[in-house]
Protein backbone atom coordinates (compact mmCIF):
# COMPACT_ATOMS: atom_id res chain seq x y z
CA UNK A 1 0.00 0.00 0.00
CA UNK A 2 2.92 2.11 0.58
CA UNK A 3 5.58 1.17 -1.93
CA UNK A 4 9.11 2.83 -1.29
CA UNK A 5 10.83 3.99 -4.55
CA UNK A 6 14.48 5.08 -4.85
CA UNK A 7 15.78 8.97 -5.14
CA UNK A 8 18.16 11.05 -4.19
CA UNK A 9 17.02 14.16 -1.85
CA UNK A 10 19.37 17.12 -1.13
CA UNK A 11 18.39 18.14 2.98
CA UNK A 12 18.35 21.61 3.85
CA UNK A 13 18.76 21.98 7.52
CA UNK A 14 17.91 25.02 9.32
CA UNK A 15 18.09 24.50 12.97
CA UNK A 16 16.39 26.85 15.63
CA UNK A 17 18.66 26.92 18.79
CA UNK A 18 16.26 25.09 21.10
CA UNK A 19 14.73 22.73 18.28
CA UNK A 20 14.61 20.27 20.83
CA UNK A 21 12.83 21.75 23.18
CA UNK A 22 10.23 22.97 20.23
CA UNK A 23 10.08 19.32 19.47
CA UNK A 24 9.45 17.76 22.22
CA UNK A 25 6.54 20.08 23.42
CA UNK A 26 4.92 19.73 19.78
CA UNK A 27 4.64 15.74 20.02
CA UNK A 28 3.20 16.11 23.42
CA UNK A 29 0.54 18.06 21.73
CA UNK A 30 0.18 16.02 19.30
CA UNK A 31 -0.68 12.60 20.89
CA UNK A 32 -3.17 14.37 22.86
CA UNK A 33 -4.52 15.84 20.03
CA UNK A 34 -4.73 12.82 18.46
CA UNK A 35 -6.02 10.86 21.51
CA UNK A 36 -8.95 13.97 21.03
CA UNK A 37 -9.61 13.17 17.17
CA UNK A 38 -9.62 9.64 17.60
CA UNK A 39 -12.76 9.86 20.61
CA UNK A 40 -14.42 12.30 18.51
CA UNK A 41 -14.67 10.66 15.37
CA UNK A 42 -15.80 7.02 16.84
CA UNK A 43 -18.77 9.21 18.78
CA UNK A 44 -21.13 9.89 16.72
CA UNK A 45 -27.54 29.02 6.57
CA UNK A 46 -26.15 32.37 5.59
CA UNK A 47 -28.35 35.09 3.53
CA UNK A 48 -25.30 37.00 2.34
CA UNK A 49 -23.58 36.70 -0.87
CA UNK A 50 -19.66 36.46 -1.31
CA UNK A 51 -17.19 35.49 -3.85
CA UNK A 52 -14.35 32.87 -3.60
CA UNK A 53 -12.16 34.27 -0.97
CA UNK A 54 -8.78 33.03 0.95
CA UNK A 55 -5.74 34.28 2.81
CA UNK A 56 -2.08 33.18 3.19
CA UNK A 57 -1.01 30.39 6.03
CA UNK A 58 1.99 30.38 7.41
CA UNK A 59 4.39 27.77 9.97
CA UNK A 60 4.23 28.59 13.45
CA UNK A 61 7.45 27.14 13.73
CA UNK A 62 9.36 30.36 14.54
CA UNK A 63 6.80 31.28 17.76
CA UNK A 64 6.96 27.44 18.93
CA UNK A 65 4.68 25.93 16.85
CA UNK A 66 4.07 22.95 15.08
CA UNK A 67 0.56 24.29 13.24
CA UNK A 68 -0.20 26.33 10.78
CA UNK A 69 -1.45 29.95 11.10
CA UNK A 70 -3.94 31.93 9.20
CA UNK A 71 -4.31 35.68 9.67
CA UNK A 72 -8.05 37.02 10.41
CA UNK A 73 -9.62 40.07 11.39
CA UNK A 74 -12.20 39.68 14.19
CA UNK A 75 -14.79 41.79 14.99
CA UNK A 76 -16.26 45.86 13.88
CA UNK A 77 -12.93 47.35 13.05
CA UNK A 78 -11.12 44.16 12.38
CA UNK A 79 -8.63 43.17 15.06
CA UNK A 80 -5.92 40.86 13.12
CA UNK A 81 -5.61 37.37 15.21
CA UNK A 82 -3.47 34.48 14.07
CA UNK A 83 -5.45 31.50 14.54
CA UNK A 84 -4.56 27.89 13.76
CA UNK A 85 -6.43 25.95 10.58
CA UNK A 86 -7.48 22.83 11.96
CA UNK A 87 -9.22 20.35 8.99
CA UNK A 88 -10.21 18.19 11.78
CA UNK A 89 -12.25 20.63 14.59
CA UNK A 90 -15.46 21.85 14.11
CA UNK A 91 -15.15 24.90 15.73
CA UNK A 92 -14.03 28.21 15.77
CA UNK A 93 -13.00 30.18 18.75
CA UNK A 94 -10.45 32.59 19.91
CA UNK A 95 -9.42 33.94 23.73
CA UNK A 96 -11.29 36.99 24.77
CA UNK A 97 -10.94 39.71 27.63
CA UNK A 98 -11.39 39.67 30.12
CA UNK A 99 -9.00 36.81 30.48
CA UNK A 100 -9.42 34.97 33.26
CA UNK A 101 -6.95 32.03 32.93
CA UNK A 102 -5.59 32.06 29.22
CA UNK A 103 -2.52 30.63 27.68
CA UNK A 104 0.28 32.98 25.93
CA UNK A 105 -0.47 34.30 22.33
CA UNK A 106 1.59 36.49 20.00
CA UNK A 107 -0.69 38.93 19.83
CA UNK A 108 -3.06 40.97 21.87
CA UNK A 109 -5.96 39.15 23.69
CA UNK A 110 -8.92 40.26 21.89
CA UNK A 111 -11.53 42.44 23.45
CA UNK A 112 -15.12 41.75 22.06
CA UNK A 113 -16.48 44.76 23.94
CA UNK A 114 -14.50 47.46 21.30
CA UNK A 115 -16.30 45.46 18.24
CA UNK A 116 -19.51 47.09 17.21
CA UNK A 117 -20.55 43.49 15.48
CA UNK A 118 -20.06 41.61 18.78
CA UNK A 119 -23.66 39.66 20.14
CA UNK A 120 -23.81 37.45 22.60
CA UNK A 121 -26.01 34.24 22.11
CA UNK A 122 -26.57 31.39 24.67
CA UNK A 123 -23.85 29.27 25.20
CA UNK A 124 -25.72 26.19 24.86
CA UNK A 125 -23.52 24.42 21.56
CA UNK A 126 -20.24 21.86 21.74
CA UNK A 127 -17.93 25.13 21.53
CA UNK A 128 -18.37 26.42 25.38
CA UNK A 129 -17.37 22.68 26.23
CA UNK A 130 -13.89 20.77 27.07
CA UNK A 131 -11.87 19.70 23.31
CA UNK A 132 -11.08 16.66 24.97
CA UNK A 133 -7.87 16.92 23.72
CA UNK A 134 -5.90 18.58 26.72
CA UNK A 135 -7.32 21.57 25.51
CA UNK A 136 -10.65 23.88 26.83
CA UNK A 137 -12.54 26.94 26.28
CA UNK A 138 -14.95 28.07 27.99
CA UNK A 139 -16.91 31.26 27.74
CA UNK A 140 -19.83 32.89 25.63
CA UNK A 141 -20.84 31.27 22.49
CA UNK A 142 -21.27 34.79 19.70
CA UNK A 143 -22.14 35.99 17.20
CA UNK A 144 -19.24 38.24 15.40
CA UNK A 145 -17.73 39.57 11.64
CA UNK A 146 -14.50 37.72 10.69
CA UNK A 147 -12.57 39.49 7.89
CA UNK A 148 -10.67 36.84 5.72
CA UNK A 149 -8.29 38.78 2.85
CA UNK A 150 -10.75 41.24 1.55
CA UNK A 151 -13.73 39.34 2.66
CA UNK A 152 -16.15 40.09 5.62
CA UNK A 153 -18.05 37.43 6.70
CA UNK A 154 -20.76 38.59 9.08
CA UNK A 155 -22.90 36.51 12.03
CA UNK A 156 -20.34 33.75 12.09
CA UNK A 157 -20.60 31.76 15.73
CA UNK A 158 -17.66 31.73 17.01
CA UNK A 159 -16.61 30.44 20.83
CA UNK A 160 -15.50 33.88 22.99
CA UNK A 161 -13.11 32.09 26.06
CA UNK A 162 -12.39 33.55 29.32
CA UNK A 163 -11.03 30.70 30.68
CA UNK A 164 -8.93 28.37 28.28
CA UNK A 165 -6.05 26.04 28.44
CA UNK A 166 -4.43 25.40 25.13
CA UNK A 167 -2.39 22.34 23.59
CA UNK A 168 -1.00 25.25 21.23
CA UNK A 169 1.40 27.88 21.35
CA UNK A 170 0.98 31.75 20.18
CA UNK A 171 -1.94 31.57 18.18
CA UNK A 172 -5.38 33.28 19.80
CA UNK A 173 -7.49 30.05 18.50
CA UNK A 174 -8.72 27.96 16.35
CA UNK A 175 -10.22 28.04 12.73
CA UNK A 176 -12.13 24.97 12.67
CA UNK A 177 -12.73 23.72 9.02
CA UNK A 178 -14.36 20.09 9.85
CA UNK A 179 -17.66 19.30 8.26
CA UNK A 180 -19.69 19.87 11.96
CA UNK A 181 -22.18 22.29 11.31
CA UNK A 182 -20.56 25.09 13.95
CA UNK A 183 -17.05 24.69 11.62
CA UNK A 184 -16.17 27.51 9.33
CA UNK A 185 -17.03 25.72 6.31
CA UNK A 186 -20.40 24.24 7.61
CA UNK A 187 -21.03 27.77 8.77
CA UNK A 188 -20.56 29.45 5.62
CA UNK A 189 -23.02 26.00 3.53
CA UNK A 190 -24.31 26.64 0.33
CA UNK A 191 -22.07 30.39 -0.26
CA UNK A 192 -18.80 27.93 -0.64
CA UNK A 193 -20.57 24.34 -1.69
CA UNK A 194 -18.66 23.37 1.18
CA UNK A 195 -15.50 23.52 -0.87
CA UNK A 196 -12.15 24.50 -0.16
CA UNK A 197 -8.44 24.24 -0.74
CA UNK A 198 -4.83 24.84 0.71
CA UNK A 199 -1.00 24.48 0.65
CA UNK A 200 1.52 24.22 3.52
CA UNK A 201 4.90 25.21 2.93
CA UNK A 202 8.17 23.65 4.78
CA UNK A 203 8.20 24.27 8.23
CA UNK A 204 10.44 27.21 9.45
CA UNK A 205 9.77 28.72 5.67
CA UNK A 206 9.75 32.43 5.82
CA UNK A 207 7.37 32.14 2.73
CA UNK A 208 3.52 31.65 3.01
CA UNK A 209 1.17 28.88 1.71
CA UNK A 210 -2.78 29.52 1.40
CA UNK A 211 -6.14 28.55 1.89
CA UNK A 212 -8.94 29.45 -0.41
CA UNK A 213 -12.66 29.50 -0.30
CA UNK A 214 -15.13 27.92 -3.03
CA UNK A 215 -15.14 25.62 -5.41
CA UNK A 216 -13.51 27.81 -8.36
CA UNK A 217 -10.80 29.01 -6.14
CA UNK A 218 -8.86 25.87 -6.35
CA UNK A 219 -8.34 23.87 -9.69
CA UNK A 220 -6.45 20.68 -9.09
CA UNK A 221 -3.82 21.14 -12.14
CA UNK A 222 -1.78 17.94 -12.43
CA UNK A 223 -3.27 16.65 -9.35
CA UNK A 224 -5.20 13.34 -8.84
CA UNK A 225 -9.01 12.86 -7.21
CA UNK A 226 -9.85 10.60 -5.05
CA UNK A 227 -13.57 9.52 -4.38
CA UNK A 228 -15.19 10.26 -1.03
CA UNK A 229 -18.14 8.67 0.40
CA UNK A 230 -20.85 8.27 3.79
CA UNK A 231 -18.75 4.37 3.46
CA UNK A 232 -15.50 5.89 4.51
CA UNK A 233 -16.96 7.91 7.95
CA UNK A 234 -19.58 5.14 8.79
CA UNK A 235 -16.15 2.82 8.90
CA UNK A 236 -14.81 5.25 10.90
CA UNK A 237 -17.54 5.87 13.49
CA UNK A 238 -17.70 2.00 13.98
CA UNK A 239 -13.81 1.72 14.56
CA UNK A 240 -13.03 0.05 10.97
CA UNK A 241 -10.46 2.68 10.21
CA UNK A 242 -10.56 4.96 7.33
CA UNK A 243 -7.99 7.89 6.53
CA UNK A 244 -8.30 11.45 7.81
CA UNK A 245 -6.63 14.74 6.62
CA UNK A 246 -5.76 16.17 9.16
CA UNK A 247 -3.68 19.81 9.50
CA UNK A 248 -3.92 20.29 13.32
CA UNK A 249 -1.81 16.75 13.41
CA UNK A 250 2.11 16.70 12.64
CA UNK A 251 3.01 12.96 12.15
CA UNK A 252 1.15 10.63 10.09
CA UNK A 253 -0.38 7.74 12.36
CA UNK A 254 -1.16 4.26 10.55
CA UNK A 255 -2.45 1.20 12.23
CA UNK A 256 0.32 -0.83 14.39
CA UNK A 257 0.73 -3.61 11.83
CA UNK A 258 0.36 -1.53 8.50
CA UNK A 259 3.33 1.02 10.25
CA UNK A 260 5.36 -1.28 11.45
CA UNK A 261 5.49 -3.31 7.94
CA UNK A 262 5.76 0.00 6.18
CA UNK A 263 9.01 1.14 8.74
CA UNK A 264 10.63 -1.93 8.39
CA UNK A 265 10.65 -1.95 4.54
CA UNK A 266 12.19 2.07 4.81
CA UNK A 267 14.64 0.50 7.26
CA UNK A 268 15.84 -2.31 4.97
CA UNK A 269 16.33 0.83 2.10
CA UNK A 270 18.22 2.73 4.29
CA UNK A 271 22.13 1.66 4.64
CA UNK A 272 25.44 2.37 5.60
CA UNK A 273 23.92 5.81 7.84
CA UNK A 274 24.34 5.29 11.68
CA UNK A 275 21.11 4.55 13.70
CA UNK A 276 19.99 7.20 17.11
CA UNK A 277 18.15 6.07 19.64
CA UNK A 278 14.30 6.30 20.00
CA UNK A 279 13.07 10.39 20.66
CA UNK A 280 9.72 11.05 21.79
CA UNK A 281 7.15 9.10 19.48
CA UNK A 282 9.95 8.26 16.56
CA UNK A 283 11.52 4.56 16.53
CA UNK A 284 13.03 5.45 13.83
CA UNK A 285 15.99 7.95 14.00
CA UNK A 286 19.25 8.35 12.10
CA UNK A 287 22.81 10.26 12.68
CA UNK A 288 23.28 12.36 9.80
CA UNK A 289 25.68 15.06 10.85
CA UNK A 290 28.32 16.06 8.73
CA UNK A 291 26.05 14.93 5.88
CA UNK A 292 25.19 17.22 3.10
CA UNK A 293 23.85 14.52 0.27
CA UNK A 294 22.56 11.68 2.03
CA UNK A 295 20.15 8.56 -0.61
CA UNK A 296 16.44 8.45 1.00
CA UNK A 297 13.36 7.20 -0.75
CA UNK A 298 10.14 8.62 -1.41
CA UNK A 299 6.96 7.08 -0.30
CA UNK A 300 3.96 6.94 -2.68
CA UNK A 301 0.32 6.19 -1.18
CA UNK A 302 -2.01 3.97 -3.68
CA UNK A 303 -5.59 5.04 -3.11
CA UNK A 304 -8.08 2.43 -3.73
CA UNK A 305 -9.32 4.54 -7.12
CA UNK A 306 -6.48 4.52 -8.11
CA UNK A 307 -4.67 7.67 -7.49
CA UNK A 308 -1.20 7.94 -6.47
CA UNK A 309 0.21 10.33 -4.43
CA UNK A 310 4.07 10.10 -3.97
CA UNK A 311 5.83 12.14 -0.95
CA UNK A 312 10.05 13.56 -1.13
CA UNK A 313 12.01 12.84 1.71
CA UNK A 314 11.38 16.43 3.19
CA UNK A 315 7.56 15.43 3.60
CA UNK A 316 8.40 12.13 5.80
CA UNK A 317 11.79 12.40 7.45
CA UNK A 318 11.74 15.70 10.48
CA UNK A 319 15.20 17.14 11.87
CA UNK A 320 14.24 16.75 15.52
CA UNK A 321 17.46 18.15 17.02
CA UNK A 322 20.50 20.87 16.45
CA UNK A 323 22.93 17.60 16.09
CA UNK A 324 21.90 16.17 13.11
CA UNK A 325 19.34 13.88 14.48
CA UNK A 326 16.43 13.14 11.77
CA UNK A 327 13.71 10.66 12.40
CA UNK A 328 11.26 8.76 10.14
CA UNK A 329 7.86 11.23 10.84
CA UNK A 330 5.28 8.69 11.06
CA UNK A 331 4.05 6.31 14.06
CA UNK A 332 1.36 3.63 15.10
CA UNK A 333 -1.84 4.46 15.46
CA UNK A 334 -3.78 3.72 18.76
CA UNK A 335 -6.79 2.34 16.87
CA UNK A 336 -8.13 1.58 13.21
CA UNK A 337 -8.16 4.92 12.33
CA UNK A 338 -5.25 6.50 9.61
CA UNK A 339 -3.84 10.28 9.69
CA UNK A 340 -2.28 11.96 7.44
CA UNK A 341 -0.70 14.93 9.29
CA UNK A 342 0.80 18.50 8.10
CA UNK A 343 4.43 17.32 7.60
CA UNK A 344 3.25 14.46 4.96
CA UNK A 345 0.69 17.61 3.49
CA UNK A 346 3.78 20.40 3.00
CA UNK A 347 4.09 21.50 -0.27
CA UNK A 348 0.96 19.43 -1.87
CA UNK A 349 -2.18 21.60 -2.92
CA UNK A 350 -5.19 19.78 -0.94
CA UNK A 351 -8.55 20.58 -2.27
CA UNK A 352 -11.93 19.40 -0.43
CA UNK A 353 -15.48 19.51 -2.63
CA UNK A 354 -18.06 18.13 -0.15
CA UNK A 355 -20.63 18.64 -2.80
CA UNK A 356 -19.17 16.25 -5.47
CA UNK A 357 -17.46 14.25 -3.09
CA UNK A 358 -13.68 14.19 -3.92
CA UNK A 359 -10.68 15.00 -2.18
CA UNK A 360 -7.99 16.10 -4.82
CA UNK A 361 -3.97 16.28 -4.35
CA UNK A 362 -2.06 18.58 -6.54
CA UNK A 363 1.41 19.42 -7.21
CA UNK A 364 3.47 21.39 -5.74
CA UNK A 365 2.19 24.98 -5.58
CA UNK A 366 2.61 26.75 -2.42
Amino acid sequence: MFPLQSTFVVLMLPVPDDLRHRFHARMQRDVKWVAYLTRRLSAAAKTYEMTDFGADVVSGLDQGSGEYFVRIGVGSPPISQYMVIDSGSDIVWVQCQPCIHCYKQSDPILDPIASTSFVIVSCSSAVCNRLNNGSYMKGNLVLETLTIGRTLIRNMAIGCGHRNKGNFAAAAGLLGLGGGSLSFVGQLGGQIGGAFSYCLVNRGSRSSGWLAFGREAFPVVGGVRVSISEDIFQLIQLGYGGVVMDTGTAVTRLPTVAYEAFRDSFIAQIRNIPRASTISIFDTCYNIFGLEITMFSSVSFYFSDGPILTLPGKNFLILVDDVGTLCFAFAPSPSGLSIIGNIQQEGIQNSFDAANEYLGFGPNVC
